[in-house]
Parts: structure tokens; sequence; C-alpha cells
């Protein structure tokens, strides 16, 4: 069978045998929970509790601060402790609610649900706008936007990225083995707002227990389909991952409603479920905590805002001290250097190893062989890109279409000079993106 895929990629060594058979574990929090008001893509969160206030599991705790927000959920019921900025992932210090866990989890009564063949489009869009559904791969970009697009009946393929391309995350591989339910029901909820679209299910063929599973689950569901696709990073990039489904590209200034498509992660079309047929708002997620130096890696049931200590205590501790821990997969994660830190929307992974093999790296120069153009999935170049950044030539690195870099680290992973590629370019997109929205 022909497996879809994209041009470009490299082959990173997996590490998911560390996870991938370790069932959902629920992990209850035991301290106070961190929720910052900034935990998706626009503006922050708006507090509507105040110090000392009782808060019930699932009462809202912060509004969204405009269209492109979201609002925020307290996960646990106790007491407002203080609203105060507190470290997050990225380093950054975010005002955040504290509340202080009375661990009762006396939860409030949510709306009854309507089925969902009786609901207009605007209200399954409210739905999922109240209950705080973000984007829970990493972007965090608010989904009743992304599904609030202007012609719904030009979307051809609402796509479900099951890829899971990252290494060592294995959260999405078991949600997908115990609860495809949820994710069928919570697609069949986004093709209900699309009435062309075809939904598809697009899983790489390292995974091929979801795949038989989602197809079997699928059978008698004519607008949804599985697609196989050739396991290869970063497969499960947006770009990629619709161009290697239906062949259509886009590029940087584009949206994938431009070229008729709508993608969502597993957890947040899960999230999507439990918004409209259970009326429930987003609380919590799964989490992969491994790594070499975790004494028993697992895939986490976590209430968001669980403090990350909390979570490694969960998984049996260290076995030896990390020497690096990084918030979310290898490739593209976050460097974090504590681990009093919230679990967020976003959070999809604490990834602790035992060896840093890139500080390890003494960068030299470059040798001009053109492994970095070959996996580019972007078609960029990136040694030259990388080189125009450290020499801060902004007009010649947008020439060059240094804005198409997905900062997927293909190029720094096969370079043999050790360059610094990805966070060199990354770094003068930030630059040039901050000015251009000054």
């Amino acid at each position: 069978m022909a497996k879809s895929t994209f041009i470009g990629g490299v082959h990173p060594y997996e590490g998911k045998e560390l996870s991938k058979n370790k069932p959902i574990k629920d992990v209850l929090p035991k301290g106070d929970l961190v929720y910052p008001l900034s935990q998706h893509i626009g503006a922050p969160a708006v507090p509507i509790v105040t110090k000392g206030e009782r808060v019930l599991r699932g009462q809202k705790i912060a509004e969204a601060g405009g269209f492109v927000s979201a609002p925020i959920y307290a996960s646990v019921s106790g007491v407002v402790k203080t609203i105060e900025p507190r470290r997050v992932v990225t380093g950054d210090m975010v005002m955040s609610i504290v509340i202080e866990n009375d661990h009762e989890y006396e939860e409030v009564v949510y709306p009854e649900a309507k089925p969902l063949e009786e609901m207009s489009r605007d209200e399954i869009i409210d739905c999922i706008r109240e209950a705080g559904v973000v984007g829970m791969g990493g972007a965090g970009f608010p989904t009743h936007v992304k599904l609030s697009v202007k012609n719904p009946e030009k979307i051809d393929y609402v796509i479900a990225n099951c890829a899971e391309c990252e290494p060592y995350l294995t959260s999405d591989y078991r949600r997908m083995l115990e609860e495809p339910d949820k994710l069928i029901e919570g697609l069949k909820v986004s093709l209900a707002l699309f009435p062309n679209a075809k939904g598809i299910l697009a899983v790489e063929d390292n995974k091929p227990d979801c795949i038989a599973i989602l197809k079997e689950k699928t059978i008698e569901e004519p607008r949804i389909v599985v697609t196989q696709l050739k396991t290869k990073y970063p497969q499960g990039a947006e770009r990629q991952l619709i161009y290697a489904t239906t062949k259509r590209k886009i590029n940087s200034t584009m949206l994938p409603a431009d070229v008729g498509c709508v993608v969502n992660n597993v957890d947040s079309i899960v999230a999507i479920y439990n918004a409209v047929y259970l009326r429930k708002p987003l609380m919590e997620r799964i989490v992969t905590i491994t790594g070499e130096a975790v004494n028993e890696p697992q895939n986490m049931r976590v209430h968001i805002g669980t403090n990350y200590h909390e979570l490694i205590e969960a998984a049996g501790g260290f076995k030896e001290e990390p020497v690096k821990i990084i918030s979310g997969g290898p490739m593209m994660g976050f460097g974090v250097f504590e681990l009093d830190l919230p679990t967020t929307k976003t959070a999809s992974a604490l990834l602790c190893l035992t060896k840093d093999e890139v500080s390890e790296m003494e960068p030299s120069a470059c040798i001009n062989c053109g492994r970095c153009l070959e996996v580019c999935p972007g078609r960029v170049m990136p040694s030259k890109l990388a080189t125009l950044a450290e020499k801060y030539r902004e007009e010649e690195f947008v020439e060059n279409d240094g804005m198409e870099c997905c900062e997927c680290g293909c190029c720094s992973y096969v370079c043999p000079a050790k360059r610094h590629l990805t966070q060199s370019i990354k770094s003068m997109r930030k630059i040039i993106l901050g000015k251009r929205k000054k």
C-alpha cells in the first residue's frame, strides 16, 4: 500500500519504546495548581475570580480576552490563593491564577448537551469556544477561531493529525489505542460544521495497531478515511501533513483553509468531543513523561495546572540526574532549567535525558555539503539563511524565503559541521515578525 508523505525530512531515533506500552495513568495533583493566563495564541485570558474565593472543578476562572483568546477553567476545587506572575516553560513570567487544592474535587453541574444533529453551526462553535479548546499539539491556537472559516462549504478536508512524529512522544498513540471512539466522534463534530468535507485520520505507519483500530471503527463512516503516512519527521507539521494527505500546498502567508483544509491534533479533537457531547471544558490532557533519566516513563492524564515535580514523582522519580530536560519533544521542544513549572493546555511531554549531545558539539565552518537542503521540508536553503541571520541581513533573509522555515530542526540534525542552523533562523524570524507586529 502506498504511504503518503512529503519531500525532505529525517529519521531520528524514535525513543517511543520507553513509554508506548504504558497505558494512560490518572494522576491527581497534590499541591497548588497554577493557571497561566496565556496558554494560547492571542490575547491573555482575563481573571473573573478574586483572592480568597472558593471555586469548583469545571468553574470558569478567566474569561477570553478577545476573539482570538480562550477562557480557562479550574481543574480542581479549592480557594484562589493569589493572582500573580509565575514562570512557565518558555522561561517567561506570566500572570497566573493560583488555586490551593482542597482535594475534594467538587465539580460544577454542566449544562445538558443537545444531540449533535439538533445543533446549529453557531451552537457547536460556541460550545467549543466556551470550553476553552485550543490547539494542544504545541501552538495553542484557539480552536473556535480555526473552525470559524468564512466559507465553510469550501472546506474539502478535515484532517486529524494522528502522526505524532516527534521522537519520544506517545500520548496521542495511547489516546488512539484506548479512546478511539472519542477521537472519531470529535472528528464527526468538526465534519458537522463543513457539509462538503471528508474527514482524514492521518496516522504514521509505525502505529499499525492504531491504523487497524481506526479503520475498523470507521468502516461504516462514509465521510471518514484512515490515511497511512510514511514514518518520517516532521510528518505531523501542518504544511507537510496537508501535502501528504491532499497534495495541496500552503506557504507562510496562507492558512490551511485557503486550500480547503482544517487541521486539528488528537487531543484537541477529543476536547471538542468533551465540549459538545458532555459540555465539559478543557481541564485535563495526556502528558508523556519520558526519557532515559526517568525511572518509569508514563503517559499521564493530568489536571491542567499540575506542577511538573509531581509528574516526575508519579513516574518514580529520576534514576539518575538528567543532564537535559525538555518540555515537548527533542526536535521542537523547549529546554527548561527547573521543574517548578505548571502544566498547561499545550504541555504534551516532559523529556528527561541523561546526555546532552547538542551542548557537546562544537560548531565549525560550513562545508557546503548540501545535506540541510536535501532534508528541508520547506525547500529553503538553511545554510544560507543561517548565515544571513547571523549577519542580521534581514532584507536578504526575507528575499531568500527565510519566513518559509517551519523551524522543524531537520537541518541542524543532519549538519556535519554542527552549526546551529535552526536556532539562528528562528531568532531572525522572531525579530522580523516582531517588527511586523509593531
